[in-house]
């Protein structure tokens, strides 16, 4: 008993002591062999194998301390994967606390209206900062593993900037594209104009995509639109160029042929009634309020002015004089 009795202050004051060492690494800021200095931590990691990948890549000198503190704040469990940087050098207290709430290395990619699913995909796999897991998969094959419930991506997926931690799964970003293009897609849907020639939220994504593309100024979206619609309305060809190239596809070389205008394919607007079987472009939300609250005026007709506008004509006739006017 007696010697317990002498041991037990020795070990207390090595316990503090190591404590005391400890809380003194903790809190000076680590040596760092380059700045800024960029590691990884793979999903799945423990907090042994994320101390090694620091150390491999130079983040961090001291692992038993490291590896000493997450234990003692309870941290071991909390790690986050990804791409992390630091621009400074810093202590193992603010490393695990980077780490451990996931403050990684940002990246972001921005998506613009009036692409197609194909140019989408290029850009997605063109960009540093995403892994891409979509790369050789099918359209089809994509669309299952964003959980989506249609196999066509054409238009699904919202054109927005979007952040995301480097490294992250380019799958991931479809999938918060596509879930917000369907969120907004239908709150308009629910709020649209009575008697639209409408029947369901995807017709009307399609007409706003046509919109979209036949756009030039934005003071004349719903113009646009409301040509579009009083067409259908009267069962009229909606007659536009942008879905003729759009069926064309890869083999359009920028100029539209009067031959292409009467080739029929499924999106050839001036051979076929109503809308095409899909959307042709992303279109923005602008571009779907206008589809589902077009301007009221009897307009059938409309022609670049020049500048980026189009005059609007309810006849031929005034369609015709228009046309001489702007364009020959």
């Amino acid at each position: 008993m007696r010697t317990i009795n002498r041991l037990f202050p020795l070990a207390l004051l090595l316990a503090v002591t190591l404590l005391g060492l400890l809380a003194y690494i903790s809190f000076i800021p680590n040596p760092l062999p380059r700045t800024p200095i960029e590691f990884s931590l793979k999903p799945g990691s423990s907090l042994k194998g994320a101390v090694s990948q620091m150390k491999q890549a130079g983040a961090l000198e001291n692992d038993w301390a490291f590896l000493a503190l997450a234990r003692v704040l309870n941290k071991a469990k909390q790690i986050k994967h990804g791409n992390y940087q630091l621009e400074k050098p810093v202590s193992h207290f603010e490393l695990l606390d980077i780490i451990s709430s996931g403050r990684t290395e940002q990246s972001q990619l921005t998506i613009v209206e009036g692409q197609t699913f194909k140019e989408l995909r290029t850009l997605l796999n063109a960009h540093a900062g995403l892994s891409h897991d979509s790369a050789a998969m099918s359209e089809t094959e994509i669309m299952q593993k964003i959980g989506a419930s249609e196999t066509f991506a054409e238009c699904l997926f919202f054109p927005d900037t979007y952040n995301f931690s480097s490294g992250s799964s380019d799958l991931l970003v479809l999938k918060r594209a596509y879930q917000t293009m369907q969120k907004l897609l239908l709150s308009n849907w629910e709020k649209r104009d009575v008697g639209l020639p409408l029947n369901t939220p995807y017709q009307a994504l399609i007409l706003a995509s046509i919109v979209e593309k036949e756009t030039g100024q934005a003071l004349d979206r719903s113009m646009i639109a409301s040509v579009f619609t009083n067409r259908l309305r009267i069962k009229m060809r909606l007659q536009t160029d942008p879905t003729v190239i759009y069926g064309i596809g890869d083999k359009f070389d920028g100029n539209l042929r009067r031959r292409d205008l009467t080739a029929d394919t499924a999106y050839n607007t001036y051979t076929r009634n109503g809308l095409t079987p899909t959307p042709i472009a992303l279109p923005s939300l602008a571009s779907i309020q206008a589809a589902l609250h077009p301007a009221q005026s009897n307009a059938l007709y409309f022609v670049a002015r020049g500048d980026g506008s189009s005059h609007f004509s309810s006849t031929l006739t005034e369609h015709n004089n228009a046309v001489n006017r702007y364009q020959k």
